[in-house]
């Protein structure tokens, strides 16, 4: 089999917290020379689907992807399901439990913005931040910024919508990646050492965090990252031997809702891929 040379396979839209439409995604990976990618929405499959409806013969190799956000008693995870049919039963009903989870979210943090901060915002804005997809903290934090109760979007975040306790339900990951496997996608732990993205698991959690999941049916992780510095990439590539684990590259790019690149993967451009990353190419082609 022919290897792409050039691969991103995580990344996010305007179905979710993106800022390029699916169809802008498509053009951009196009311009970056990017060979495969996936377009991992949080909770939402729908711009997969349309980019399986748009994409052309010769257009760059497409993954379905998606992300979902979830916690147990033993933690907080990110889940990736790659190659998932899309007219699942299984992967369509965790879509929809995931998405009313996070509308619910949205609707308590707003609540305890207003009642803890004292920031409340005009109905019409209201109406559009819930006309969107999958609406989530950095939608809000954009509405704090346009109405100046914060300087940045950062500032939102991490010095008011983090401090707020929401104590809903959620996802957990024993069903995510039962869901996944049973839509026969392959399930895989997103940035691994960042948890669910501002946490930072090493040594014997990441160990025991890993066997857990695999327990559950986990079949690979995200050991390249453009958040993840060599050593990291190196010990996840160590934990993927260890466990018997298929690896994946991601950029996790947002467009200009973070800095992070499209194709910034840790990759070394050039270079053969990863055996462990091969077998996933493999897998999800299969």
């Amino acid at each position: 089999m022919k290897y792409p040379k050039t691969i991103d396979l995580h990344m996010h839209s305007t179905v979710s917290d993106g800022t390029d439409t699916p169809e802008e995604i498509l053009k951009h990976v196009k311009a970056a020379g990017i060979e495969m990618f996936s377009l991992t929405d949080h909770d939402s499959i729908k711009g997969c689907v349309h980019l399986k409806d748009i994409r052309k013969e010769d257009d760059p190799l497409f993954i379905t992807g998606a992300e979902f956000s979830c916690r147990d008693s033993e933690g907080r995870y990110h889940i990736l399901g790659y190659g998932y049919d899309p007219h699942s039963a299984s992967i369509l009903d965790l879509i929809e439990k995931g998405h009313s989870l996070r509308i619910n979210k949205v609707r308590t943090r707003l609540e305890l913005l207003k009642s803890t901060f004292g920031f409340s915002f005009p109905e019409h804005e209201l109406k559009e931040l819930f006309s969107n997809d999958n609406p989530g903290k950095p939608h809000i934090a954009n509405l704090m910024v346009k109405y100046s109760f914060a300087g940045s979007k950062e500032e939102a975040i991490y010095d008011y919508l983090n401090k707020l306790k929401v104590r809903l339900g959620y996802l957990s990951p024993g069903e995510v990646i039962s869901a996944i496997l049973g839509a026969g996608g392959i399930p895989v732990l997103a940035h691994p050492v960042y948890g669910d993205g501002d946490q930072l698991i090493l040594g014997d959690e990441m160990d025991l965090r890993i066997r857990r999941l695999k327990d559950f049916g986990l079949m690979g992780l995200e050991a390249f990252y453009s958040g993840f510095t060599a050593r990291l990439t190196h010990q996840m590539l160590e934990y993927a031997d260890r466990y018997d684990l298929l690896v994946t590259a991601g950029s996790d790019y947002h467009g200009k809702n973070k800095l992070v690149e499209l194709g910034d993967t840790g990759l070394d451009a050039g270079r053969e891929l990863p055996e462990r990353l091969r077998r996933f190419i493999d897998t999800v082609s299969g």
